[in-house]
């Protein structure tokens, strides 16, 4: 069953996680699809590209990441400091982008 985030995020306990993300029914995200013919590696540098993108925007590093043929896997890290140090105008800015 799924839980608020605030119940699975503690940065009292850590600022460190592995996220990670399945495609259903073994569907093919990333790579080439030998059952139907199609080839989804172009995926792959764009979600590279936006996780870049992404970690700029918001107060999270990226540690470690890992593209599959169908998941993926993020080693995060939430800065807690930096978050902190931004004004509500800076959060909506950085939300908008």
């Amino acid at each position: 069953m799924t839980q608020p985030r605030k119940l699975i995020v503690s940065l009292d306990q850590t600022s460190w996680y592995h996220c990670y993300c399945r495609a259903v029914r073994h569907g093919w995200l990333f790579g080439y699809d030998k059952v139907s013919g199609n080839d989804y590696s172009h995926r792959k540098a764009w979600v590279t590209d936006r996780l870049a993108v992404l970690s700029d925007i918001f107060a999270i590093d990226i540690a470690a990441y890992a593209v599959m043929s169908n998941h993926y896997h993020l080693v995060l890290r939430i800065d807690a400091q930096t978050a902190k140090s931004w004004s509500d105008k800076t959060v909506i800015r950085r939300w908008m982008r």
